[in-house]
């Protein structure tokens, strides 16, 4: 009976701060039901990724192809990644909630996303060892206070994935964003660079690299480049959202 009181007393005191503070849209901060929710205008503007899909990028299919289907791109020429997975279409319904989780401080989606992230990329996560974000250089971590890839996959771990290796990736480099580039541009932007930290291990290991958007891949590439080299023994990767105007 005295195990019930402490689960009683959280349920009250939710209930007396939802009277207080009512829990607000993720996006548009409109009332809604729940915590770390969208309201239903802001719902029926997200596009959730899901089968059918690329067996290797995960580019969505407008039809099953069966079992082990691929994309032109991936059967033209496979990724260094094994497998790559999103929960949302990046388009005018995702980018303002994304950037602004991604640029505007607006931190407490990650919950929400990290959850929609760990249902979309169960497959991956199912015998993963380690989730691995994307780093940021440096001196673009000190001026962004945060990296969103790490929030990210601490948030998928709360939500039941496996551990985080916060800081086994490096970027040994400043690159330019990404945006600046076309396909081939972005590959030639961040070749060589990123690194394994001296002293880390991933031999035998398989890791779910994070990410906020998928565009050409070309990062969450290099990043698996990497850690193969290093012998990880599988390499996939998770981002929040993907750009479907061009390729992975």
């Amino acid at each position: 009976m005295l195990a019930l009181v402490p689960s009683a007393l959280k349920r009250t005191g939710g209930a007396l701060l939802d009277l207080v503070l009512p829990p607000r849209c993720l996006a548009c901060g409109a009332e809604v039901e729940a915590i770390n929710a969208l309201c239903a205008t802001c719902w029926r503007k997200i596009t959730f990724l899901g089968e059918p899909c690329c067996a290797c990028c995960g580019l969505p299919f407008a039809h099953d192809l069966g079992a082990g289907a691929l994309c032109g791109a991936c059967a033209e020429a496979p990724p260094a990644y094994d497998r790559a997975r999103s929960a949302l279409r990046y388009d005018d319904g995702s980018r303002p909630l994304i950037l602004a989780f991604k640029h505007g401080d607006r931190l407490h989606g990650a919950p929400a996303f990290g959850d929609w992230m760990r249902r979309a990329g169960a497959p991956l996560l199912a015998d993963a060892d380690l989730l691995m974000p994307v780093p940021l250089h440096w001196t673009r971590l000190l001026r962004r206070r945060y990296n969103q890839a790490a929030l990210l996959a601490y948030a998928i771990h709360r939500a039941g994935g496996p551990r985080v290796a916060p800081d086994w990736l490096v970027r040994r480099r400043r690159t330019p964003s990404q945006g600046e580039f076309g396909p081939e541009g972005r590959q030639r932007n961040v070749r060589s660079a990123f690194a394994l930290k001296p002293g880390k291990s991933v031999r035998g290991l398989k890791i779910v690299l994070v990410d906020d958007v998928l565009t050409t891949g070309a990062t969450v590439e290099e990043c698996a480049r990497v850690l193969k080299r290093a012998g990880a023994s599988g390499v996939d990767a998770l981002a929040l959202a993907r750009s479907l105007r061009t390729a992975a």
